[in-house]
């Protein structure tokens, strides 16, 4: 069983993955399936990063907006308002793009308005985004009917019926699309076989090069997720996170190839590098939350400290994450001392609470670490383990 899916059955963590309203989404939500989270650090066609989607809107509000008041148009509150008004609104950001390439104060102007020094490229991004809005939710159904597929042998003619001619267009299709793909893998050997080659240079050829962009886009996508300071970090969120993050790299990874030179090669080196600086911290500090946990205070009465016992399981979830996607990162000696001192950390820890438990079976503090460290274990080890421990937990307070 995937070490995964032990999170939402075994350990008490809520996602609070955020959703906005369609209200607060840069655009009225028209071009969510395209947006990603900062930060970017490699961009790609086929998204564009909510920070700029938003500058750009509120541009859009504040400066394109006003002129087209004699022509009726005032305040945009909803999504159907903005379709509405969306014929005169395209040409006019169109004519503003255009005056910024004939003008170099107008260029200016722009990037000042927007306050963004790419604001350029973003505007036209967005532009073409709105303008084919009606294909992203094809897109997202044509993903979703990808893992409703049960054999693979469709998948290439499937892929045919992508606007594989036309770059832009598909890059913003392959980028709403792959959002919704479950297993990503599926997708990349179809079109290793649509391609004939394994080479990203024939996958290339064939138009599916915009695929593989959607996949470092969505993967790169994960970095903001990661947020691991504190002992109330989503680390439910996180672990799936993780394993997005595994499941797209290593399509690629596990069956494209990549010339060293690429730039595809170099935004999967710096993406990986990247999560794993972001994780590399808090595996480094699982032992110690670990044996704090455990242990009693030094002074004064003895009590649990919530904080510690909270800390010391989320840390255990993340190593057992780490574990499963420890392919896609670049963690493997701090994982590998991670993992190995944890078990030996919890066998000492299990087996003098149990002996103190025997002592002393009424001791409501070393019972809440004793069951504490049993969650771990069945998540280090595995459920018969923690079964056992389980069984000997009962032992102990009966013997006493």
């Amino acid at each position: 069983m995937n070490q995964t899916a032990h999170i939402t059955a075994i350990q008490t963590p809520v996602s609070r993955q955020a959703s906005g309203s369609a209200a607060g989404s840069p655009f009225l939500g028209l071009i969510d399936p395209l947006l990603v989270e900062e930060p970017v650090v490699h961009v790609f066609a086929g998204s564009v990063s909510r920070t700029a989607a938003l500058a750009v809107w509120t541009w859009v509000k504040r400066d394109v907006l006003p002129g087209l008041a004699d022509a009726g148009i005032t305040a945009v509150e909803t999504a159907a308002e903005l379709e509405r008004v969306l014929p005169q609104l395209l040409p006019a950001m169109k004519a503003a793009l255009e005056k910024a390439d004939t003008d170099t104060e107008a260029q200016r102007r722009l990037r000042a308005q927007i306050g963004r020094d790419d604001a350029r490229s973003e505007v036209s991004t967005i532009l073409f985004a709105l303008r084919h809005r009606a294909v992203l939710a094809k897109a997202q159904g044509f993903g979703r009917a990808v893992n409703a597929m049960a054999e693979d042998a469709g998948l290439p003619a499937a892929l045919q019926s992508m606007p594989l001619q036309d770059a832009n267009l598909a890059a913003i299709v392959f980028h709403a699309a792959v959002g919704q793909v479950a297993n990503p893998t599926r997708l990349v050997t179809a079109a290793i076989r649509l391609s004939g080659n394994a080479t990203e240079g024939a996958i290339q050829r064939t138009g599916l090069g915009p695929m593989i962009d959607a996949f470092l886009a969505h993967a790169q996508n994960q970095i903001h997720v990661l947020k691991l300071g504190g002992p109330f970090a989503d680390i439910d969120l996180v672990c799936r996170s993780l394993d997005r993050f595994h499941r797209l790299i290593r399509a690629l990874t596990g069956y494209v190839e990549f010339p060293r030179n690429s730039r595809s090669t170099a935004a999967l080196s710096a993406i990986t590098k990247l999560v794993s600086d972001r994780v590399e911290p808090r595996l480094k500090e699982v032992v110690t939350d670990l044996n704090i946990a455990m242990r009693r205070p030094r002074e004064g009465a003895d009590r649990v400290d919530n904080d510690h016992i909270l800390a010391a399981i989320n840390g255990i979830y993340l190593l057992a994450a780490v574990r499963d996607c420890r392919d896609s990162l670049a963690l493997n000696a701090i994982f590998d001392q991670a993992w190995s001192q944890s078990a030996q950390a919890l066998e000492l820890h299990i087996q003098r609470n149990l002996d103190l438990l025997r002592k002393d079976p009424d001791d409501v503090h070393t019972g809440a670490r004793l069951d504490a460290a049993i969650t771990m274990a069945q998540v280090r080890f595995n459920t018969e383990y923690a079964d056992t421990l389980r069984r000997a937990r009962l032992a102990a307070e009966r013997r006493g």
